[in-house]
């Protein structure tokens, strides 16, 4: 028979003996118990302790040669017999806990396949329903990541991302120094970071900058709860925009032309225009640039107005950048042009965020970088149906040691 030291070394069962082994289908099933009854009750100590039947309770082990290997183990009952003492409850078991189906070693076990296997791949090799594989890994989440410590978090970006198709999104606050996403919420607007706000007060953190884009929701939340705080709006994002007013230019002078050939011309070169002019190195496309630029004014001045509003973030000094911004202004209000009054308009408004970039250079590309991996965590995994453990994959999303896989 089995001896005590095997069962302990090779499976963690402390304490225990085994009575018989059975052999049912691909299942190995060994038959345990403890080696010595409880002497003195656990409650009040005295030794008025007797049995009180007994249970038979299946936990599932480490697999042995590809079988999988079930413990079970006769749970025996204890009644204290002392007057004054109501014990009466079940004898502890010390290889799991709780209610769990299956022992600490399996549980460690199953989490080190999951750093290179998906749910779907574990639960196939052990024989183990997905909602068990997941379970153990949301256990170990949960004990890993919560809850949520900000200590030492001074830099923080801000950024949401379309969980499904519907508008249905989620709100992510990712320390810009270690990459990690300290919090999670539902939706788009202020009121989703409310708890973030509340657990930097309670924890007592002091945030000194913050990157956003130019989300009205998230600039009133930082105003009103982080007032001290340098907000940055990344330059990115500003530059997003210009390239959405470009490319309205574009089809506002598309439906305005009447020359059929010009029309095709300017509607051929979307790519090229929302391009960085430094890219187009190519003559055949460049070529073509030239020309549909030529073709038409409002064009040709949108075009050169995005490449000159980079200029702001590539000077040597906030004031040197303060001055192309104020003249990049000027020349986007002159040229007449509908979308780029509105540009301009838009830049002079959120100056002062964008020229503290030179305060502080942070950006959100490290939650852009996040946003990409939460991309591919989604993707694999064709979606989550528990949201809880879709929070939890995301606060894992910085360690690779636990998130390689996918679930």
């Amino acid at each position: 028979m089995i001896n005590s030291s095997f069962l302990y070394h090779g499976f963690g069962l402390y304490n225990h003996i085994c009575t018989r082994v059975s052999y049912k289908g691909n299942t190995i099933i060994f038959n345990v118990e403890s080696k010595e009854r409880l002497k003195c009750c656990p409650k009040c100590g005295c030794r008025h302790l007797v049995k009180n039947g007994f249970r038979y309770r299946d936990f599932i082990g480490l697999p042995i040669g590809g079988k999988k290997t079930i413990f079970r183990m006769k749970v025996q009952r204890y009644k204290c017999k002392d007057e004054d003492c109501d014990y009466d409850q079940q004898e502890p078991i010390t290889f799991t806990t709780g209610s769990q189906t299956y022992t600490h070693r399996f549980a460690t076990y199953v989490v080190c396949l999951l750093k290179s296997m998906t749910i779907r791949a574990v639960s196939d090799l052990l024989m183990v329903g997905w909602d068990t594989i997941k379970d153990i890994h949301m256990r170990f989440l949960e004990r890993r990541y919560l809850p949520i410590s900000l200590k030492g978090v001074k830099n923080i970006g801000i950024d949401e991302f379309a969980v499904k198709k519907g508008h249905v999104y989620k709100t992510i606050v990712v320390d810009l120094d270690t990459g990690r996403i300290i919090y999670v919420a539902n939706g788009k607007d202020a009121a989703c970071l409310d708890k973030f706000w509340k657990m930097v007060k309670r924890q007592h953190v002091t945030i000194e900058h913050v990157a956003t884009d130019l989300s009205g929701a998230f600039i009133k939340a930082v105003s009103e709860n982080c007032p001290d705080a340098q907000h940055i709006f990344d330059h990115f994002h500003v530059q997003k925009l210009m390239n959405e007013k470009v490319d309205d230019t574009r089809r506002t002078v598309c439906r305005t032309e009447k020359d059929v050939n010009k029309r095709k011309v300017i509607m051929g070169v979307r790519l090229l225009l929302l391009k960085n002019g430094k890219d187009v190195m190519d003559k055949y496309y460049k070529t073509r640039l030239d020309n549909a630029l030529a073709m038409n004014e409002p064009l040709s001045k949108a075009y050169y107005l995005k490449e000159g509003l980079r200029e702001i973030w590539m000077q040597i000094s906030k004031k040197a950048a303060e001055a192309v911004l104020e003249d990049w202004c000027r020349q986007a209000r002159e040229s007449k042009v509908p979308q780029m009054i509105q540009m301009a308009n838009t830049v002079r408004g959120f100056r002062t965020g964008i020229l503290a970039w030179y305060d502080c250079h942070i950006s959100t590309a490290k939650v852009e970088g996040t946003n990409n991996k939460i991309k591919v965590l989604k993707r694999t995994a064709y979606g989550f149906r528990d949201d809880k453990y879709f929070d939890l994959r995301l606060y894992a999303l910085h360690d690779c040691r636990i998130t390689r896989n996918v679930g």
